[in-house]
């Protein structure tokens, strides 16, 4: 299980994401400067014990319309060969020393982890405590699973989000600009879904909500 050390960060993973975030495709602040707090996510063990894993949730109050961000990330102690355009930055851990940030989506442990996460063969763990597991992260595959689908790490960004392509017409669909389920909370799978993961986060108001945060779908062949 992963270790949550309680010790500072120089730059925190906030200021990082302030300079990161309106690069992307589905950041939907404009000009504006983000203006991020910390509403949620979760973890996942590698399995190794190299990689820290994080699913991070942050709002963004900068524009007229308060936004949900998904950001997958990585934490490792060396650079990810080949994963240069990943690389959000680097931090000042006080235990660990260095340790270069990555955008999850293109770093082969949080692909894999999450796809083990999708099919039940590994628990969503609490954001902020050691061997935790977080219950409110829920998760479906159906099947009795699926075979090893070798999803790539050339993960492609648009308006809403980011896609990573497999074989045998599967792609594992991730929410980067979140959406709030239902009145009741209950997020509505598209009718292709074979897998997902759901989460919660608060809302710039304080609410509590709920929403997808990745899909496994199946591809329409021609």
């Amino acid at each position: 299980m992963a270790v949550i050390h309680n010790t500072a960060l120089k730059p925190t993973k906030l200021e990082l994401l302030t300079a990161w975030l309106p690069s992307r495709p589905w950041y939907s602040g404009g000009a504006h400067v983000p203006e991020l707090a910390k509403a949620g996510g979760f973890r996942l063990d590698d399995p190794q014990g190299a990689v820290g894993i994080e699913f991070m949730v942050v709002t963004d109050t900068s524009g007229a319309d308060p936004a949900g961000y998904l950001v997958p990330l990585t934490y490792r102690g060396a650079p990810l060969d080949g994963a240069e355009h990943a690389l959000i930055g680097t931090m000042e851990h006080g235990v660990l020393g260095r340790r270069w940030a990555y955008d999850g989506c293109h770093d082969p442990v949080l692909v894999t982890q999450l796809q083990a996460l999708i099919e039940g063969r590994v628990q969503a763990q609490d954001q902020n405590a050691s061997d935790t597991p977080d219950r409110e992260v829920t998760r479906s595959c159906l099947g009795d699973g699926l075979a090893p689908a070798d999803f790539t790490t050339t993960a492609t960004d648009d308006q809403e989000g980011t896609e990573l392509p497999a074989p045998r017409g599967t792609t594992l669909r991730l929410r980067r600009l979140l959406r709030p389920g239902a009145p009741d909370n209950t997020p509505a799978l598209p009718p292709d879904a074979i897998g997902h993961v759901a989460g919660s986060w608060h809302m710039p108001d304080g609410t509590r909500t709920r929403g997808l945060f990745a899909v496994l779908r199946t591809v329409p062949r021609a």
